[in-house]
């Protein structure tokens, strides 16, 4: 006879026993349904699952039963089941990886441990006498304590009461003769935050009291108020209100409230949105033009300070007259704050914003007013694109060339990609925004798969700045700083003009190595040198985090002639100031910027006018727009040019033409000067004069040549362990074993495989690592394949020790 039986995916499953499990759903559960989380027993313990769907199966006695429902209701809708499914053919992660970035960590499950007194326990209480019980004067307080206990006694609170831990003899004593047992409930991270109420009842008191009178008043005037304002406004304590209550004159019941990220900022006055020149009108007209079409998709090309924001805000606009929900992605949580002011000043209330920056409690908020439809636009990062919006018109990525719209991390996807997906489920637009755009994106707007919409010029009078290149072959001048450069700054400050300056490494001394010997000051965890910095006199690691004070002598050979050179912001703030002691400097990296306030605050002075120079990593070169910065000076712009990564062109071009971008944006004009050691590489020339399509045309007949995106995507699977030679002979098994099966049964499939072969760093925080690249074509077929060899491989007891993973989406992260 059939049962009904829901499928489910469970948590902490390995990726190669990670799949739908069929569980019997119980009588007592019938509001169970796909989306919910359960409780239910694996491998002979208890684990939340997920339920992927609900159908009948045979009556069969191994056939478990779902333990118990976690959520009144599905927190996952039927379009994000079908995401989780994507994520899981697509990245090679598990569901429950998946399941992390669908959901705000604040809606997660925790385990939280107690104790309860058992019936043996309590009889032992009952009946006999205290003297004749065999238990130390500690044990005989914890079962009076759990005795007069309603429910479980958090484990923590019951150890700190009588001092002790949960593994001492007094409480698995207990235990062991069966008076207390040990308990687990799951529940959510964050809670809801619920105010109590309170309005009229339906059987107001014939004789109140003078209080009572009081709070029928306020409420016959306001209709209902909070419980807290009613007492306070009334002059009366809860008890009044509970009076009242418990005879139906009033009624109370409980309200959710949602935390505000911005609750605690002055409102922004609404601003009206400025004329757009013809241009900006006419690509406008093409976007919603193009939302006719089944499955529209757009490249806004525009230079740097074109005005492509304000075409899709107005955009935004018509979308909204029509109920549709937006989606709105940035690259950077720094770019976020003028972001969301811009958006609020529009928008107001209508605005969500999701990133990490915020509290857990204020993004699970700011998810469920997503969720419930009051809030139709979202703002935020890579993981906004997950957002559960409501009749989604439209996702735009602004900067879309980035590199952090790709996940490092399991699940490994890409943000566009995604973006791109969900567009086509809903009918709605993807559009895509950049003054450099990715050659992938380009490069399918001129082979017509999406639509290119282009603004050539600069907004009103603004144009694009002068550009100097400097070289630095010449004479580096004031450590890093051109003699020229330095002129221009000095001139800006007597001006009264802002200044933006790019150097893109954090720390002080970014080489620290002897003298005597050679030897650099490595990380004892990776292998990468380690960068000193001056805030705290500390050499750091950027890869591990590990951590030592200032060398004084060589640790080989006992020197104590260390060399601190290389020049990194926190070096280069202070020598601003030692030459410009007048100037209002503000250094912007990850070292300044340890929280969203303190990113919001610092680009707000600087906006404001309380700093004359900004100098920090790439954070101060995107999306920035400051109308009093006449001045951009690049400092190294060398850095990127010749790494290991196909795309180190394209970054260097990206970088610089944005960075340039950033100055004459108002009605001043604008002056830009690179520093580079090698002023005759082409990709220099052109960022400076901001020829993207030139570069365009020569990139992409590199890549064509040597057989690289968008030609072929390149997928990267990755093998890290803790002995070295172990985990070279495991990325060698794979290679083997991939090129077995793509040989015989997916002989069809056009791949080329690229080593195995030692990563960029070969260690990073202790652990080894060897990298395979397969350059092929995209498809369910390859997915399967790399599937495949990836279950056998992890499988297989010869690899112990060896962790693998598939990034789809390889971008010379590894």
């Amino acid at each position: 006879m059939p049962v009904p039986v829901a499928k489910i995916a469970v948590d902490k499953a390995a990726y190669h026993f990670d799949k739908a499990y069929d569980y019997r759903i119980p009588q007592g559960l019938s509001s169970l349904a796909p989306g919910c989380r359960v409780l239910v027993s694996f491998g002979g313990s208890r684990r939340q699952g997920i339920v992927l769907a609900l159908g009948e199966g045979e009556e069969d006695d191994r056939l478990k039963e779902v333990l118990e429902q976690l959520d009144d209701r599905p927190v996952l809708g039927e379009e994000q089941l079908r995401l989780l499914e994507v994520l899981k053919q697509t990245t090679f992660c598990t569901y429950f990886d998946g399941l992390r970035v669908l959901l705000p960590p604040g809606l997660g499950l925790q385990a939280r441990h107690g104790y309860r007194l058992t019936g043996k326990g309590r009889q032992l209480l009952e009946e006999t006498e205290e003297e004749d019980r065999p238990l130390t004067a500690t044990q005989e307080g914890i079962l009076e304590a759990l005795r007069r206990r309603r429910g479980d006694f958090p484990a923590e609170d019951l150890c700190e009461a009588f001092g002790i831990l949960s593994s001492s003899r007094e409480l698995t004593g207990l235990q062991e003769q069966g008076l207390v047992e040990k308990v687990e409930r799951l529940r959510r991270r964050v809670l809801d935050d619920r105010q109590v109420m309170v309005r009229m009842g339906e059987t107001p008191p014939a004789r109140p009291t003078a209080k009572q009178q009081a709070v029928l008043d306020l409420l016959e005037q306001a209709g209902q108020a909070s419980l807290k304002e009613l007492c306070y406004f009334a002059g009366v304590t809860r008890a009044v209100v509970d009076r009242l209550a418990a005879t139906g004159g009033v009624e109370l019941f409980q309200v959710e409230r949602y935390r505000d990220p911005y609750g605690d900022r002055e409102p922004l006055p609404r601003l009206a949105p400025p004329p757009l020149s013809p241009p900006q009108q006419e690509a406008l007209d093409r976007l919603l033009a193009l939302r006719k079409e089944a499955a529209p998709q757009a490249l806004l090309y525009g230079v740097t300070g074109s005005g492509k924001t304000q075409v899709f805000l107005g955009l935004i606009d018509r979308l909204l007259e029509e109920k549709k929900g937006v989606i709105v992605m940035v690259p950077e949580i720094s770019l976020t704050p003028q972001t969301i002011r811009l958006f609020h000043q529009r928008f107001g209330k209508r605005v969500a914003v999701l990133h990490s920056s915020l509290s857990m409690s204020q993004r699970l908020d700011e998810w469920k007013r997503v969720r419930a439809g009051l809030a139709d636009i979202v703002v935020g990062t890579r993981s906004a694109v997950f957002a559960p919006v409501q009749n989604l018109g439209a996702i735009i990525v602004d900067e879309e060339q980035e590199h952090t719209y790709r996940s490092q991390q399991s699940p490994r996807y890409d943000a566009r990609e995604i973006a791109r997906l969900r567009c086509r489920w809903a009918g709605g637009l993807l559009l895509l925004c950049s003054a450099t755009p990715s050659l992938e994106s380009f490069y399918a707007a001129q082979k017509g798969r999406m639509a290119l919409v282009t603004l050539p010029q600069r907004y009103g009078r603004a144009s694009l700045p002068d550009v100097t290149i400097l070289d630095m072959r010449q004479g580096a001048g004031e450590e890093g700083f051109s003699q020229l450069l330095l002129e221009e700054i000095c001139q800006n400050l007597e001006r009264g003009e802002q200044t933006i300056l790019l150097l893109n490494r954090r720390g002080h001394s970014t080489q620290v190595k002897c003298m005597s010997c050679g030897a650099p000051a490595l990380c004892p965890h990776c292998s990468i040198g380690m960068t000193y910095h001056s805030a705290n006199g500390r050499l750091v690691c950027h890869y591990c985090g590990y951590t030592t004070t200032r060398l004084e002598a060589c640790p080989t050979c006992g020197s104590p002639m260390m060399r601190y050179s290389g020049l990194g912001t926190q070096r280069a703030e202070e020598r601003l100031r030692e030459l410009f002691p007048q100037a209002r400097i503000l250094r912007m990296d990850a070292d300044t910027n340890l929280s969203r306030d303190s990113y919001e605050h610092h680009l707000a002075g600087f906006r404001d006018g309380r700093y004359d120079i900004m100098i920090g990593t790439q954070m101060v070169a995107k999306g920035l727009d400051f109308p009093r910065v006449t001045l951009v000076g690049v400092l190294s712009a060398d850095q990127s040019l010749y790494g290991d990564d196909f795309r180190s062109y394209e970054r260097t071009f990206s970088l610089i033409t944005q960075v340039v971008g950033r100055c004459g944006r108002g009605e001043l004009p604008g002056r830009a000067f690179i520093q580079t050691y090698t002023p005759d590489n082409p990709v220099i020339e052109l960022a400076a004069t901001q020829r993207y399509e030139d570069f365009y045309r020569d990139e992409i007949a590199s890549r064509r040549l040597h057989l690289y995106p968008p030609f072929c995507r390149i997928f990267c699977v990755g093998f890290t362990g803790l002995e070295q030679e172990r985990v070279r002979q495991g990325a060698l098994r794979f290679a083997r074993d991939f090129a077995a099966l793509a040989g015989s049964e997916y002989a069809g499939l056009p791949l080329r495989l690229l080593g195995p072969s030692e990563a960029a760093l070969l260690r990073v925080a202790g652990r080894y690592r060897y990298k395979l690249l397969v350059k092929c074509r995209a498809g369910a077929q390859t997915n399967q394949l790399f599937s495949r060899v990836l279950t056998a491989f992890l499988r297989d007891k010869e690899n112990k020790g060896v962790t693998a993973f598939i990034d789809p989406w390889y971008d010379a992260g590894f």
